[in-house]
């Protein structure tokens, strides 16, 4: 599950990455921007979630916005915490509950394998909104999907 979990965070650091390409070429990135924040924002929360960080239940799922400058470099960041945190646990850590306080102050368990789950195909769930608001705005997405990483033309 481990080589599962990093494949799938690979898929989406490629994809995300190549999805900024786009976005900066935009006349309006406001929404972009914002989702774009949303899904580095959630990588942190989740992991100061995990690691019972004092600060994790007044981080925003949505706030800060991120600058379109720093995007990049926020996303990188986001994701090394969740790639060194999957690479330096085992496969039974990977399957057991951790303990979190959750949007309502109670206790929550969640293991943190499906933590990684929800990350990615959240993901993948507000790359295909950006993808859509490329399209209405007139251009073209890019092709992302995970097959396109995968398949080859033979001859």
């Amino acid at each position: 599950m481990k080589n599962y979990l990093l494949e799938t965070f690979s898929y989406n650091d490629s994809t995300n990455r190549q999805l900024l390409k786009k976005i900066a070429e935009l006349p309006d990135q406001t929404e972009c921007i914002r989702l774009f924040s949303h899904l580095i924002n959630s990588q942190y929360k989740w992991m100061a979630r995990i690691n019972h960080e004092s600060r994790a239940p007044q981080m925003s799922w949505w706030d800060p916005v991120y600058d379109f400058n720093d995007l990049e470099e926020e996303w990188g960041k986001s994701l090394k915490l969740w790639t060194d945190f999957i690479f330096s646990i085992d496969e039974d850590t990977l399957h057991s509950e951790v303990h979190f306080t959750g949007y309502d102050g109670a206790q929550w368990a969640a293991k943190p394998l499906d933590l990684a789950l929800q990350l990615n195909y959240h993901s993948i769930h507000h790359r295909a909104q950006i993808q859509t608001i490329i399209r209405q705005q007139g251009f073209e997405p890019d092709f992302v999907d995970y097959i396109g990483t995968k398949y080859r033309r033979l001859g």
